[in-house]
């Protein structure tokens, strides 16, 4: 995309599909996780390239708890083992790494692989990676209130910029393009207050599937959006 005005600073990405995907390969629910495992650096290498600055994934949900025990462990240990090689592909590439959301579910062993893998790329100055890991709009919500009510502020002192600085994306650009892949159309709990404004884009592709190409539809799609953040159209009357 030759103009850069038309480049998303923040896109987000729900990754869907990966059950379906091994469903219609016979394969366990576990190799369409590992697999769309493996598809996050190359998707967020392939959008800094691009020229977006924020990449934040959708990888374990506060609902996802819900799930088998078996396949959240599998997800677990997913996390746990390859986080490791997400983190020196990062620094390979110049993408720092950053949480959003908590850690509270996984082992000491697994929070300290996490953190190490997120100080490892701390100094990184590319495209930031997010993993959004035991995330959810609501709680995220809660915890912020939370954090302002304990230091005392005053309701009327209260408002949208204090509230979004203390969210997990604090600092951060809004989401500018969310893409959910694998047919569906919902967003699930996913950066709902940051995504007020973004333009949401809805593919067949499953996300094991998800590469390049996928990432340069999107951003022609987006390009092709008239973004007014609520503004009338160019020449219309509000009468």
């Amino acid at each position: 995309m030759s103009d850069i005005n038309c480049v998303p600073r923040h896109v987000a990405i729900i990754m869907d599909g990966n059950g379906r995907w091994a469903r219609k390969r016979g394969l366990p629910r576990t190799a369409g996780h590992q697999r769309g495992g493996d598809r996050i650096h190359p998707v967020a290498l392939a959008c800094a390239r691009r020229g977006i600055e924020y990449v934040t994934v959708y990888a374990f949900s506060t609902e996802n708890w819900t799930r088998p025990s078996a396949e959240i462990a599998a997800l677990l240990h997913l996390l746990s083992t390859r986080i490791g090689s997400v983190a020196r592909a990062c620094l390979r590439d110049n993408l720092r790494l950053k949480l959003l959301g908590r850690l509270d579910g996984l082992s000491p062993e697994s929070q300290e692989k996490v953190r190490g893998a997120v100080e490892m790329n701390a100094g990184n100055t590319g495209l930031t990676l997010c993993i959004a890991f035991d995330y959810g709009t609501r709680s995220e919500i809660v915890r912020a209130a939370r954090q302002i009510v304990s230091r005392g502020v005053a309701p009327d002192a209260i408002d949208e910029e204090l509230v979004s600085a203390n969210l997990y994306t604090a600092g951060m650009p809004d989401v500018d393009l969310l893409i959910r892949c694998g047919g569906e159309t919902r967003l699930s709990n996913f950066l709902m207050w940051q995504s007020a404004y973004a333009e949401l884009y809805f593919t067949e592709v499953l996300w094991p599937d998800f590469g390049a190409t996928d990432v340069d539809d999107a951003l022609a799609e987006y390009a092709r959006r008239n973004r007014r953040f609520g503004a009338l159209p160019d020449g219309a009357s509000s009468q």
